[in-house]
């Protein structure tokens, strides 16, 4: 049913629920609330969302997000570890009986078991949220370690680390996270969205990425904790050279600096490069050949 009151995301109707709720902005969870209608429907579009979706969402905070995609899609679990906000969400909610609210931190959620339990797997899988600043990185992470049938992620974040997640070798965005992301995704940064359009308002801009998962990995990783480290170590230092963050990894006592670059040099690369010059490929390359080495 739609709803015929003024949007969640009215810069009037959130400080009524504000109000009426006597809520605050817990800074230890990155409560920002957005007030623009306009921006989540931009951003639900950019997800694509329709009847053949089933979308999870991240911290729903008073709803604003969630009542766009419960519009559009299938079916919405939104999952928020915010015990006051509960009956928030009951209320703003209530007109949309295709949305679940679980109270739950999805860095502790069994997301098999979950979507097993609330979806019937014919619709495509999808994560739309705003995703609060201090923990986005881990967020992201998590999510692509599980064994979920995860389509698309459309998620806001702040906008230094949504260009981290686009950004191409030999720049200053790119990194570890960089690597890990566009290993398994297509990413593209979708929209900027000025601070003035959250409450309270940050301190920064924030910014839309559209995260598509590959259907095919041309040469895929032979263990992905491996390649976690070999990513991680590489960027750990950024102005120690490749050869050294390498070293610092495999250890000291296990292998010489001589030995890290003849083994480098057996891959075109040398010891000297920094790790930002290195493509996804190359660190494929780098982590599979690491482990059928006798280096390790």
């Amino acid at each position: 049913m739609e709803n015929k009151r003024p949007a969640i995301a009215s810069p009037t109707r959130t400080r009524a629920i504000m109000t009426a709720y006597g809520l605050n902005f817990k800074k230890s969870l990155g409560q920002n609330f957005l007030t623009n209608e306009e921006l989540l429907k931009q951003m639900v579009a950019v997800a694509d969302i329709s009847a053949n979706d089933d979308v999870i969402e991240i911290g729903p905070g008073i709803g604003a997000l969630t009542e766009q995609l419960a519009s559009k899609a299938h079916q919405v679990v939104a999952l928020e570890v915010d015990q006051r906000l509960l009956p928030v969400l009951a209320e703003t909610l209530a007109d949309y009986a295709n949305v679940k609210v679980i109270e739950q931190d999805v860095l502790q959620a069994d997301l098999p078991a979950l979507i097993a339990a609330n979806f019937t797997g014919q619709q495509q899988l999808k994560v739309v949220a705003n995703l609060p600043y201090y923990i986005t990185s881990p967020i992201i992470k998590f999510l692509l370690q599980q064994p979920i049938p995860l389509k698309t992620m459309v998620v806001m974040m702040q906008k230094e680390v949504a260009e981290r997640l686009s950004a191409v070798p030999r720049t200053k965005s790119y990194g570890a996270l960089s690597v890990l992301v566009q290993y398994q995704c297509q990413a593209k940064l979708a929209i900027t969205v000025p601070k003035s359009f959250f409450v309270p308002q940050p301190k920064v801009d924030s910014a839309i990425v559209k995260l598509v998962k590959r259907e095919k990995i041309a040469v895929p990783v032979n263990s992905w904790s491996l390649f976690v480290k070999v990513v991680q170590g590489c960027f750990a230092h950024r102005r120690k050279n490749l050869g050294n963050n390498l070293l610092s990894i495999i250890g000291k006592k296990k292998v010489t600096k001589e030995q890290v670059a003849a083994f480098l040099n057996g891959m075109q690369l040398s010891d000297r490069m920094r790790a930002e010059e290195l493509t996804v490929e190359q660190f494929v390359e780098l982590t599979n050949k690491l482990q059928k080495s006798a280096i390790l």
